[in-house]
C-alpha cells in the first residue's frame, strides 16, 4: 500500500471504513485487485476499484455520517 494506507498503519481490514477521494466517497474495504483496492459503499452496493495509495481511514464525524445515510436509505426504501 503506498502513502495513504501507510499513514494508517498497513492495509485496511476487510470491513473498515476508508475515504477515497478520487470519487469523494466512504466505502468499506474489501480486498486487493491488481493495482487496486476494492471498496463497497457503506450499507452495500456495486463495490468500486479504489487507488490504494490515496485512501485512508474515515475520520469519527465521517463514519458517523456514512453510517446514518445508510440507515436513512434503507428507511426510505422498506428496508
Amino acid at each position: 500500500m503506498a502513502e495513504g494506507a501507510e499513514a494508517a498503519g498497513a492495509t485496511p481490514k476487510k470491513g473498515a471504513l476508508v475515504y477515497d477521494p478520487v470519487t469523494d466517497r466512504m466505502g468499506e474495504y474489501q480486498s486487493e485487485s491488481g493495482p487496486y483496492v476494492l471498496l463497497r459503499p457503506v450499507g452495500g452496493g456495486r463495490e468500486w476499484e479504489a487507488d490504494p495509495g490515496r485512501i485512508r481511514p474515515a475520520t469519527p464525524e465521517e463514519r458517523l455520517s456514512a453510517e446514518l445515510r445508510a440507515v436513512n436509505s434503507g428507511r426510505r426504501w422498506g428496508r
